[in-house]
């Protein structure tokens, strides 16, 4: 079962959430020949505060 683990800055829409997800599924699913339904995908969004860009804090 492919666990495909996303980190993302925060402030996304729901949607734009939901066609990563379903992006990341067919990919997963066609490149590594299995069932949509045997991939997992986790997303956690990050604060601004706590995403550091060339060491500092993205703002």
């Amino acid at each position: 079962m492919p666990i495909i683990h996303v980190h993302v800055i925060e402030g996304r829409t729901e949607e734009q959430l939901r066609n990563l997800m379903e992006s990341l599924t067919n990919a997963a699913a066609e490149s590594l020949e299995v069932k949509k339904e045997q991939v997992r995908v986790l997303i956690q969004e990050v604060p601004n505060k706590h995403w550091g860009v060339g060491g500092k804090p993205k703002k």
